[in-house]
């Protein structure tokens, strides 16, 4: 299944500048997720990370790596309109800078599911290279407004 940056849009709250998966290129929805980010210069967080000699932060491939688990999370009807909320983050490494040019393919997986609290493994990768991976423990829940 794939999913349009539109499609998304339905499925989870981020918006750009913060939306960080342009699509979803393989979907299982409770179980995996494929997606990618085509990374630009154009992105505000290269003025100042760092001036002639950008590098995507961490923190960014992070969210995004989360944001394609959040897709297979939030994908069924029993659980649009949730927030899936960061626990911990677990085994976090980066192997590899990316930069503007390169094509982030994240791939999150579900390890485990309990109730509302669940854990996805991920990992990011540019040209078949590991650039990234960690373990993210997240909560399903209701958008403060509606509980």
């Amino acid at each position: 299944m794939i999913l349009s940056v539109t499609d998304i849009q339905k499925i989870l709250p981020h918006r750009p500048p913060f939306l960080l998966v342009d699509r979803i290129i393989e979907l299982e929805p409770m179980k995996r997720a494929v997606g990618i980010k085509n990374v630009t210069m154009m992105e505000p967080h290269f003025r100042g990370h760092f001036p002639g000699n950008p590098i995507m932060p961490g923190v960014l491939i992070l969210e995004a790596m989360a944001q394609v688990g959040g897709v297979a999370m939030l994908y069924p009807d029993e659980n649009r309109g949730k927030l899936a909320l960061f626990g911990a983050m677990d085994n976090v490494k980066f192997k590899k800078p990316v930069v503007p040019g390169d094509q982030l393919v994240m791939k999150a997986e579900l390890i485990k599911m309990r109730g509302y609290i669940g854990k996805i493994h991920a990992e990011a990768f540019v040209d078949d290279q590991l650039a990234a991976q960690a373990d993210f423990t997240f909560a399903l829940k209701k958008p403060a407004n509606e509980q």
